[in-house]
Order: C-alpha cells, then structure tokens, then sequence
C-alpha cells in the first residue's frame, strides 16, 4: 500500500450520469456538507430559552411553521428560481438579501451561502463566488440536470435537521426522539418542494411573526451557544 504521497491531492472527476448527479446532490445538500450550519439556529435558540419550544411536539410545530410560513418557504423559492435555466443570481442573491428581516438571519445565509459555493465549486464546475445559502444551492446543483422538486426537499431536509439538532442539543431531547421530528415533518416537505418547485417571484412572502421575533431576542441575548 502507498504512503501518504499516494493520496491524491485534486478530487477525482465526477462520474457522468443520473444516478451520479443524484449521489453529488445528496453530498452538497447532507447536513455535513461544511456550510458551518451546526453553529447557526436561526433564533430557535431564544425560542427554547423562553420556553416556547420546550419538547420534541413544540419543536415539531415551530419547525412546521418556519417551513410553511417563515424561511423555510422562502428559501425553497429562491432555490427553484435559482435552479432554471438562465436564472439571474446576482438579482436573486440580492432578492434574498433584502428578504432578510434581522442581522443575524442576513448573516448567517450569507456566511453559510459563501462557505457552500466555496467548496460546491471545484465539484460542480460552478461559480464560487459568494451568495445567500439558497441561490448558491440552486447555482451548483443547476447542472445535475435532478428534477427541481427533490433539490429543494433534500434542501429543506437539511435545514430542518440542522435545526432539531440544535434542540438536541439544547434540549433533554435525545436523538430518537429528534429524529422522531424530522421523519414527521417530511410530508410537509415533499409538499413544499412540489409547491415550490412550479413556484414564481410573486409566491415569495411569509408571516412567521413568532420566528422572526425570536432571531431579533436572539441578538440581544446575553448568552449565547448558537450564532443566530
């Protein structure tokens, strides 16, 4: 066997086909994909903190909601904008920018945007220039040729997952019953991402009044384990 001179130093290029395409997908949108989305949260923090997510069903209605009503829907839009063919990113990053209600939300799709274009880029052959987390998604996965419904799903699987772990963690919440949650929310998933997948600039808007409270306590907290 080869030492470690025998480590290739460039990746590999990626194999043509659906199955490959399918396979990447997957990698760019796992939750460990290094975005830096494990110290992100998106206000849920000072939700649990106040009490008003406390268990797994109070997690699973606040999840449901930011997925119906707040960024979750949001987001899902601007990545299928993102995703068709001729799409303008420069005018969808700035779109999602001013879609951003507080400095923190702002912050962390555009660190957690530039980090995956960075990386996203010398396997997907796409631009690596910074951008929120949702147009820098549709960016690098336009090529993949995968059907824009299940990119935007495997997307909000992700963002979802980020968060119930963030409870995990914060939380006397275990693992099972984490996972309890994110198999439960999968129906609303799929259904958003069939939604948004056929969904245009006038579908955008939301009202997850709770939420978007939350991420603006977030920043005035005294202590703090997540970013946002």
């Amino acid at each position: 066997m080869g030492g470690p001179s025998a480590i290739p130093t460039d990746p590999p290029a990626w194999p043509a086909g659906a199955d490959a395409a399918r396979l990447l997908a997957l990698q760019l949108l796992s939750p460990a994909f290094p975005t830096g989305a494990f110290a992100h949260a998106q206000g849920l923090e000072w939700a649990m903190d106040s009490r008003a997510v406390a268990d797994a069903a109070s997690l699973a209605r606040w999840l449901a909601d930011v997925l119906d009503h707040g960024s979750g829907w949001s987001d899902a839009v601007l990545l299928s904008l993102s995703l068709r063919p001729g799409a303008d990113h420069a005018a969808l990053d700035e779109l999602a920018r001013a879609l951003c209600l507080t400095a923190e939300r702002l912050t962390e799709t555009l660190e957690q945007g530039a980090a995956f274009a960075r990386t996203a880029a010398p396997l997907t052959g796409t631009d690596a220039a910074p951008a929120a987390l949702p147009v820098a998604v549709g960016r690098a996965c336009a090529p993949l040729g995968r059907p824009a419904a299940e990119i935007i799903a495997l997307y909000l699987h992700g963002q979802a997952l980020n968060l119930i772990q963030a409870a995990v963690r914060f939380l006397p919440l275990g693992q099972t019953d984490g996972q309890r949650v994110l198999a439960g929310l999968a129906p609303a998933i799929l259904r958003l991402a069939a939604c948004a997948a056929d969904a245009d600039r006038d579908d955008l808007g939301g009202c997850a009044i709770g939420a978007e409270i939350a991420q603006a306590r977030h920043e005035t907290m005294q202590t703090r384990i997540f970013r946002t």
